[in-house]
């Protein structure tokens, strides 16, 4: 069995500038993901959610990166497809190690069967700077500090479009985000969120008042799914804040934790 975690979102995403490549910093959540477990001999049979990773999607994969797998394989996510949390990208990472490949070669497959890609083969994968349509690290940016995460689904699933190019500039963000504490990174993961949904929808996404009702430091989201985050400090997160979350219409709501500690 190989598991490889998921993410939750962006702390950032959009653009290097107006017509720059698309570029992101994940939010890492190490506890989920998806679990890839392989049975027997003969050829490769797949099982588990096929919203994931089809077969022909398997097959691809194995082909972009010269290897083969035998046996039954069995794809269990942690978190529904199209959520915004990297499931697809985790599944594939996962088959890359399963079959001896990982780092750089996997994030080429993983590009040449999604047309974009999360950064989840690398570790310390939300202390990079991430072209997700180029599967290219651009920058190293530091590590994310310790923090706690509320986190639930707002609406329907939807899966990632590697030709859409529709996000805000996000450079200025981008800039001020190594030298930022955890207060700090909570409010440019606002603004990234604040704008994405300004230009993307849905316009009446409650998640930011919901942060300042609940006392997080900020909020982030995935900036394509329905994947929403509330940030606070380490012991802070307020015992009600799930149940609340719930009322809000959120699905799947649980918390986390995620970052460097100290």
């Amino acid at each position: 069995m190989v598991f490889v975690a998921g993410h939750f979102g962006e702390w950032l995403q959009g653009r290097l500038g107006p017509d720059g490549p698309v570029a992101l910093v994940t939010l890492a959540c190490p506890d989920l993901g998806v679990r890839v477990t392989r049975h027997g001999d003969g050829p490769l049979r797949v099982s588990g959610t096929p919203e994931v990773l089809a077969p022909d999607m398997v097959q691809g994969f194995l082909t972009a990166l010269g290897v083969t797998l035998e046996g039954q394989v069995t794809i269990t996510p942690d978190f529904p497809p199209g959520g915004g949390a990297g499931m697809s990208t985790a599944a594939l990472v996962a088959l890359g190690r399963l079959a001896g490949k990982d780092g750089a070669e996997v994030a080429r497959a993983c590009l040449q069967i999604e047309g974009a890609s999360d950064p989840l083969m690398w570790p310390g994968c939300d202390g990079l700077l991430w072209a997700s349509r180029r599967a290219e690290v651009l920058d190293a940016l530091g590590p994310v500090p310790h923090c706690e995460i509320l986190g639930g689904f707002l609406g329907a699933p939807e899966r990632t479009d590697p030709n859409d190019m529709r996000f805000p500039d996000v450079a200025d963000l981008i800039a001020d985000w190594p030298g930022a504490g955890l207060a700090g990174k909570a409010a440019l993961a606002s603004e990234s969120a604040r704008r994405c949904t300004a230009l993307r929808g849905p316009a009446d996404d409650p998640t930011e008042s919901l942060a300042r009702d609940l006392g997080a430091l900020g909020h982030a989201r995935a900036h394509t799914g329905p994947a929403r985050a509330l940030i606070y400090a380490p012991g802070t997160l307020p015992d009600e804040a799930e149940a609340q979350m719930r009322a809000a219409g959120y699905a799947g709501v649980f918390r986390f934790m995620t970052g460097e500690p100290e």
